[in-house]
């Protein structure tokens, strides 16, 4: 079998690519450091699979630690090939996700990053693992049109997060270039995950992912906040709310997939794709799709606009749906109540605060 390091593998959108990757056949190791994640999740994700597939053993690896640690990191590699399970392929998750905390220490977010990206290349290629997808956003693109975002779009991001990932794909790209007839890469550039596994066992964590809107509206739900916060009222958008291009993370789990088959199956080769649904969907009807999907309340107020938001974000995917044949299952309403049945499921354990 095929043994593939998923790197931050515990976090939000790691631990459901993992089940996905597992359910294909793949083995997969994940390395995470635990900052932004909780060691839980393996065993969520093992009770999922469990149930999926009945036994794992020697399928599912887990190791902590922290990818700046070059020795470390190759200690594991050459563990993996003396057990005759030689890592083929690297998706890398890991790395610091928050605009906010970005803006306000970007030191630490260019330290965390870009190193960790800058030791598992070198990693990899001393061990000939030439096969990597990166985890990249839309916050690497200049937003500032009501028009949905080609890959072909102005690069200029407008944060230090947003900063970080571009400049990944750019010590990416020139790594590649330096070895084009052997590294195959695909960055996977995402617009809004959201949702959760249809089982309710692994989700969004809102004691990590706070500031995002799904967390968010479920701790409203659970009154730990009194109302979700609406950014602006008077954008140039249908209902006056910004409008993002929101995806399920099972769909995007699948486009890892997808896009690590095409990795496999291809000659070397050097790809940026967008992963979104390329529809887009205003703050306000994504209120009245979880009311009503859910049957509950959303109280709401408006508030100023943030510095660096913008009206219109949503992904033109056709590249990636005609590159890797994959296309989005998953709709709002299954977004929704996906993210519901997360919430009961974790209100009973330490995601949520009990009321």
């Amino acid at each position: 079998m095929k043994t593939v390091l998923t790197t931050g593998g515990l976090g939000y959108i790691g631990s459901h690519t993992v089940i996905a990757l597992i359910n294909r056949g793949f083995n997969v190791l994940i390395i995470d450091s635990l900052i932004n994640s909780k060691s839980e999740t393996f065993n969520n994700i093992e009770k999922i699979l469990f149930n999926e597939m009945g036994e794992i053993k020697e399928k599912l690896f887990f190791r902590k630690g922290d990818l700046r640690n070059k020795l470390w990191l190759e200690n594991i590699f050459q563990e993996f090939n003396d057990k005759k399970q030689p890592i083929e392929a690297v998706i890398h998750f890991a790395g610091l996700k928050s605009i906010g905390e970005s803006i306000l220490n970007p030191l630490n977010y260019y330290d965390v990053n870009l190193n960790t990206t800058l030791c598992l290349l070198s990693v990899m290629s001393k061990f000939k693992c030439f096969k990597l997808i990166f985890s990249s956003s839309a916050t690497v693109y200049k937003i500032d049109k009501n028009e949905k975002i080609s890959e072909n779009g102005i690069l200029s991001p407008l944060n230090p997060y947003g900063n970080t990932k571009l400049s990944n794909e750019k010590i990416i790209e020139d790594v590649f270039k330096s070895d084009d007839k052997r590294w195959k890469i695909a960055n996977l550039r995402y617009f809004n995950p959201c949702g959760a596994h249809d089982s309710g066992i692994i989700g969004e964590n809102p004691l990590i992912n706070h500031s995002n809107i799904f967390p968010t509206i479920l701790r409203v739900i659970n009154r730990e906040i009194e109302k979700l916060p609406i950014y602006g009222s008077d954008w140039p958008t249908k209902d006056g709310t910004c409008i993002r291009d929101y995806i399920h993370v099972m769909d995007l789990a699948e486009a890892h997939l997808a896009a690590l088959i095409y990795l496999y199956e291809n000659e070397p080769t050097y790809l940026n794709l967008n992963i979104g649904t390329g529809t887009g969907i205003s703050v306000l009807e994504l209120i009245k799709t979880f009311s009503n999907v859910n049957n509950c309340q959303i109280p709401y107020y408006f508030t100023e606009k943030r510095k660096g938001d913008a009206a219109f974000v949503v992904a033109n995917n056709s590249l990636v749906i005609q590159t890797l044949k994959w296309e989005p299952k998953r709709n709002l309403k299954d977004i929704c109540k996906d993210s519901w049945r997360w919430f009961i499921k974790s209100k009973e354990g330490s995601n949520f605060k009990n009321n």
